[in-house]
């Protein structure tokens, strides 16, 4: 929480999830100031309200407030925690069920659509991370990007337990292009590059579907929508989230350099998605805190 209208937005979307999940709130602001030894406290000229400490008390008592309004069941606390906002919030995502930000900050350049400590958090949050983006939509599915690869089980499952949470369905969408879809074994070996007209969609069909395998017996009540399409991944997911609850894609996919910690379709997505993105890099925590 830094006192943006991005990070209120995301404070009523945590008192959502925290009531969802039957989870506790964790409110949590950064106070920087501490560790540039500036003067904290009231100046000597002003009102005994002012300084930099109780300006921070205000966010944190104002986004407590917003999140009482939105969730009155939900307990919420509250923290200022001396730091810097990356090393702060990282180290509060290791205790977090979730992590909920919002998508522009206080600083930074206004320009950039998401701010850096969104992009940082989303790379190194220990839990999963939202990021809320626009206003959520009260209908539609939770649509989950599936790449087919071992990395993207963790967000398929969070994807399910997400609209079990919401009351929703299930988009699960495979983008793919002839670049990053193996082909299929020839029917004829003497002929390694002849392949029946439709052979590579039937392929990538079948990897989605192998995918979500296991998910309807898990989640019986939750309505699966499959949707394989070639094209470009980025623009089908930006498309598709346009009328979904959640995007929901993983830290890493099956392309791009394996060095980085966070794939170029999930910055993509935290950029342009129309619908709040939740980014999960593995397997969560086992916390209690939204």
């Amino acid at each position: 929480m830094d006192g943006s209208a991005s990070a209120l937005a995301a404070v009523e979307e945590a008192a959502r999830e925290a009531r969802w999940r039957r989870a506790a709130l964790r409110v949590v602001h950064a106070f920087i100031w501490a560790r540039m030894k500036v003067s904290l406290g009231p100046p000597s000229y002003g009102p005994p309200e002012g300084g930099l400490r109780n300006m921070a008390d205000r966010l944190v008592a104002e986004a407590v407030e917003r999140a009482t309004a939105t969730a009155p069941e939900v307990e919420v606390g509250s923290v200022v925690v001396p730091g810097e906002p990356l090393t702060v919030l990282e180290t509060e995502s290791q205790e977090a069920e979730l992590m909920v930000v919002g998508s522009r900050g206080t600083g930074g350049f206004v320009g950039l659509l998401v701010g850096s400590t969104t992009v940082h958090l989303a790379a190194h949050g220990r839990c999963p991370v939202l990021v809320v983006r626009e206003a959520p939509r009260a209908d539609g599915p939770v649509l989950v990007g599936v790449d087919c690869s071992p990395a993207s089980e963790a967000a398929v499952d969070f994807a399910f337990a997400e609209a079990v949470l919401r009351g929703a369905g299930v988009l699960a969408l495979h983008a793919w292009t002839s670049w990053n879809a193996p082909l299929p074994p020839p029917q004829d070996p003497s002929m390694p590059y002849a392949h029946p007209a439709g052979a590579a969609a039937e392929a990538e069909e079948r990897l989605l579907a192998a995918a979500l395998a296991g998910r309807r017996e898990t989640y019986p009540g939750v309505p699966v929508e499959h949707r394989a399409v070639r094209g470009d991944t980025r623009q089908a997911l930006i498309e598709a989230s346009g009328s979904a609850r959640i995007l929901v894609v993983g830290a890493r996919g099956r392309g791009g350099f394996k060095g980085l910690l966070l794939g170029s379709v999930s910055q993509a997505m935290l950029h342009h998605a129309h619908c709040p993105v939740a980014v999960v890099r593995g397997g969560g925590t086992a916390g209690t805190d939204t």
